[in-house]
């Protein structure tokens, strides 16, 4: 059985960028490196999310998170990713 891709779209505007989504970005990647994910997981940058006062946003399907850190992103994509991960 083969699972639909998932999106995520990591803003890279210059306030979420400037404030942490450099990084945040660095975590993505080598998370999705680390668990050969690559292939599954379409990784997308966006010129703006919105809501640049909430910021550092990554969306990951239709949901939206919002002062993403590099820890917290960890936690997220664990949590979204999972069903991805083989046993």
């Amino acid at each position: 059985m083969t699972l639909a891709r998932k999106e995520i779209r990591i803003c890279m505007g210059s306030s979420c960028f400037s404030r942490g989504n450099r990084l945040t970005l660095q975590v993505i990647q080598q998370y999705l490196k680390d668990r050969h994910l690559e292939d599954e997981v379409i990784l997308k940058g966006n010129h703006c999310l919105g809501d640049c006062n909430d910021g550092p946003m990554v969306q990951i399907g239709s949901k939206v998170y919002y002062r993403i850190s590099g820890d917290k992103i960890l936690e997220i994509l664990h949590n979204e990713l999972g069903d991805l991960l083989e046993d």
